[in-house]
């Protein structure tokens, strides 16, 4: 048999009787960012970043120097050369790194 609960709409708006019994759970919360930038720490990754970056050290150096000629050449080479290493270092990036 059940229970009968007497009460009056005034108490029922301002104590109501149902009390939700669940407690909210705990959510984990997660980043926007899939990876942690110290993967970008890969030895290819910074070998193939020093690599550029000591080009650029000795083309400004040999536009000091005066030698021109040279770095029309270098700046040549290097107008293919880089944007064909960034490309194959971002898809070495991405095939090798697990998600």
């Amino acid at each position: 048999m059940r229970k009968k609960h007497d009460s009056t709409f005034r108490k029922f708006f301002h104590n109501p009787f149902f009390k939700p019994s669940t407690k909210p759970r705990p959510f984990k919360a997660y980043s926007f960012v899939p990876f942690s930038p110290l993967a970008m720490l890969d030895p290819t990754i910074l070998t193939l970043g020093g690599i550029v970056l000591g080009v650029a050290i000795i083309e400004r150096i040999l536009e000091r120097w005066g030698v021109i000629d040279l770095v029309d050449q270098f700046s040549k080479v290097m107008r293919f050369i880089l944007p064909v290493t960034f490309y194959g270092a971002l898809f070495y990036f991405f095939a090798t790194f697990m998600f």
